[in-house]
């Protein structure tokens, strides 16, 4: 039977409303760190710390709540993972160790998020959707994601401004519990989802050993190592950044708003061209813009036109990795257990969100600058736009041979493509 839902849904804009919640609350986090900073008296290298932490946190506990979306549904991941979010922002404003910043800031919000974001909200859309209009959907709920970014982020500085950083966190931690509001919707994949006939069968310790023996799948873990690297190292370390170089507070809220903005965009249109193109080859070309536009950023003279046209190409260029890097798991090895394969596509990522907000306090705390970690962003880009030119996309030999015997020729190149 067929259960598909429209993309124009309450379930699409609950995913939608979670995303941006999700992805809002966390890319607040770094105008938290000169005032945590200054109140306890430490460096920047402890709460980047804590924010390292989260990132690491968020990526080891990806595979393990997809693994428990795809087993027991959706509805009661979103339920825990909110409930554990909202908790990690309360003891982060109560904090009053550097422990306790690690514990809250680190451990809890990096665990509500794997709880709460793309890691279990894409795989459900992509289940519930049809297949025709996945691509689009991954995109939309990747967009939604930034567009929580662009509309958070300022209430987040206005609360800090207004009220201090511990109300500030606790005002954000009710935001958190909104989700639970929204998750009513996904009630609908409780079960799961459906999968295709081919993969309905496969055991998960059979479609671990397949992925493990993949090599394709291995560089697709690596290429997103460094989207992790870049994301959360600008996203955490902008700000300072640009406060270092003379800049205002508006400046930066400018700055990551305007990413927020184009990611809308870029996700859109990646998520598009994901379901026409090659997914690889668009993977490709994004990590080859990242690249040039650091390189830009930090040859030429910096102003702030220069600085807000960086966050244009950034944000164009965000999120876009995302349609285009689930959609290769999906189209690889199938719908039935994306969210575990996925997860651990996204923990090499979160490896690399914690050495770029790790290393970019280190290498602050050791030089006075952030010069060498921009530049090995841009190195490590150009070096990843290479790596997917090996890629093969094609789904495995288990779903091709299954295919094959059942679709016509015609058909089966459009899905092996």
């Amino acid at each position: 039977m067929n259960n598909h839902v429209k993309l124009l849904s309450i379930f699409v804009v609950a995913a939608c409303l979670i995303l941006a919640i999700n992805f809002g609350l966390r890319s607040s986090m770094g105008f938290f760190m000169a005032p945590i900073s200054s109140e306890f008296g430490y460096g920047r290298e402890v709460f980047a710390f804590s924010l390292a932490l989260q990132n690491l946190c968020w990526g080891l506990f990806q595979p393990f709540t997809g693994a428990f979306a795809d087993r027991f549904g959706t509805f009661k991941t979103l339920i825990i993972g909110a409930l554990i979010y909202a908790l990690g922002m309360y003891l982060t404003a109560t904090a009053d160790s550097a422990w306790a910043l690690h514990s809250g800031a680190g451990i809890l919000i990096g665990m509500g998020i794997a709880g709460t974001g793309f890691g279990v909200i894409l795989p459900a859309l992509a289940r519930m959707v049809a297949p025709e209009k996945r691509a689009f959907a991954l995109g939309l709920g990747t967009a939604a994601g930034s567009a929580g970014q662009l509309m958070v982020i300022p209430v987040a500085q206005a609360f800090i401004a207004s009220y201090g950083w511990q109300t500030a966190l606790l005002l954000l931690g009710g935001g958190a519990l909104c989700m639970l509001i929204f998750a009513a919707p996904f009630r609908k994949d409780s079960e799961g989802g459906e999968a295709d006939q081919e993969e309905s069968s496969q055991p998960l310790k059979e479609a671990l050993q397949e992925a493990g023996g993949h090599l394709h799948y291995w560089l697709l873990i690596a290429g997103f190592f460094v989207c992790g690297f870049q994301l959360a190292f600008i996203t955490v370390h902008m700000p300072s950044f640009l406060s270092d170089q003379g800049f205002d507070a508006s400046v930066a809220v400018t700055s990551l708003s305007l990413i927020g903005l184009f990611n809308i965009f870029g996700c859109l249109l990646f998520g598009s061209w994901s379901g026409r193109y090659s997914k690889k080859n668009l993977l490709g070309i994004i990590y080859a813009l990242r690249a040039v536009a650091i390189a830009l950023f930090m040859l030429l003279p910096m102003t702030t036109t220069s600085v807000y046209l960086f966050s244009i190409a950034t944000g164009f260029l965000w999120l876009a990795t995302v349609p285009a890097t689930s959609g290769l798991v999906v189209q690889m090895f199938g719908l039935k257990h994306m969210g575990t394969l996925y997860g651990i596509v996204f923990l090499n990522h979160q490896l690399g969100s914690f050495t770029g907000v790790w290393v970019g306090g280190y290498m602050f705390d050791q030089t006075g600058s952030y010069n060498s970690v921009w530049w090995a962003a841009a190195g490590i880009a150009l070096l990843t736009a290479v790596i997917h030119i090996f890629i093969d996309e094609r789904p495995v030999k288990r779903l091709r041979q299954s295919r094959s015997g059942r679709l016509p020729g015609s058909q089966m190149t459009a899905i092996d493509q």
